[in-house]
């Protein structure tokens, strides 16, 4: 087996949009820098992503150098989105059972989201993570905030155990669906050169100059099923997931991360486990 590394890196500069693959990121405290900064919502604050509108899987966003997005999909012309000024004012979403201060991006971005997705629709800006979104309390220590990622600001994958997953895929009875690809998954860090399934006990990692610690496996949802090429959903991973993979009420794949230390991480780091366990840390 390989020396363990960091194989692949990715942020989404808008929440439920396709990733965009890096060759480094630096490591704030809460998540990647220009991750999932911004966020598609209803027109009375609710969030839209791909469980609900797997259209948005076709959407990209390209990072801007002043921290503003251009946004592409198809059918519809691009649209550059600059970084909205708060003192314009703000309004509060709705993200899962917390109510979260945001700033408004232009009416155009609205007007766009609302003709893509044929639904009244508006993007919004997380101006300041650092105050706006603390992490779960059952998770968290003091002071410990995240972006639009849904629980954690990092969500780690081993590339290995995705092979054996696959395995796992093409013996039940929607063989036809797989092998999937890694964006079914839509992880920050991907490693390689470990053991199958040996995520399972790490209690903290380092990638490169920068540490993590384990926060909880990560339970899988519709979007997993969901063709990030087409937006077409099928049965798998889930299937899969419930037969062999699943912890108390949750279908796990990949560990949800919490930064220790800030710093930079690049593909072709070295991967190490500071800290293991005798088996899967608790999921909710």
């Amino acid at each position: 087996m390989t020396t363990p590394s960091l194989a692949s890196l990715f942020v989404y500069p808008v929440k439920s949009l396709a990733g965009t693959a890096v060759g480094e990121a630096a490591v704030r405290p809460w998540g990647a820098a220009g991750d999932r900064r911004w966020l598609v919502t209803r027109e009375d604050g609710g969030k839209l992503t791909q469980r609900d509108k797997p259209r948005l899987a076709l959407a990209a966003a390209e990072p801007l150098p002043d921290g503003g997005v251009r946004l592409s999909a198809p059918g519809m012309e691009s649209l550059e989105v600059k970084t909205p000024d708060p003192a314009g004012g703000t309004v509060v979403v709705r993200f899962w059972k917390s109510e979260v201060e945001t700033v408004p991006a232009s009416d155009e971005a609205a007007l766009w989201f609302s003709t893509y997705l044929g639904t009244e629709a508006r993007l919004v800006h997380l101006d300041a993570p650092e105050r706006r979104r603390p992490l779960a309390a059952k998770y968290a220590r003091p002071g410990e905030t995240v972006s639009f990622a849904d629980a954690m600001p990092f969500l780690l994958v081993s590339s290995t155990s995705l092979d054996a997953l696959n395995s796992l895929v093409a013996q039940g009875d929607h063989a036809d669906e797989g092998p999937l690809p890694m964006n079914r998954f839509r992880p920050s860090l991907v490693v390689e050169g470990t053991r199958p399934w040996a995520e399972d006990g790490w209690r903290r990692v380092r990638v490169g100059e920068v540490a993590f610690r384990v926060a909880k496996p990560c339970g899988r949802c519709v979007v997993t099923t969901t063709d990030q090429a087409t937006a077409e959903r099928g049965k798998e991973p889930l299937r899969t997931l419930a037969r062999h993979r699943r912890f108390g009420d949750d279908l796990v794949f990949g560990q949800l991360l919490v930064p220790e230390t800030t710093g930079t991480v690049r593909v072709g780091d070295g991967f190490e486990v500071l800290e293991d366990g005798p088996g899967p840390v608790a999921a909710d």
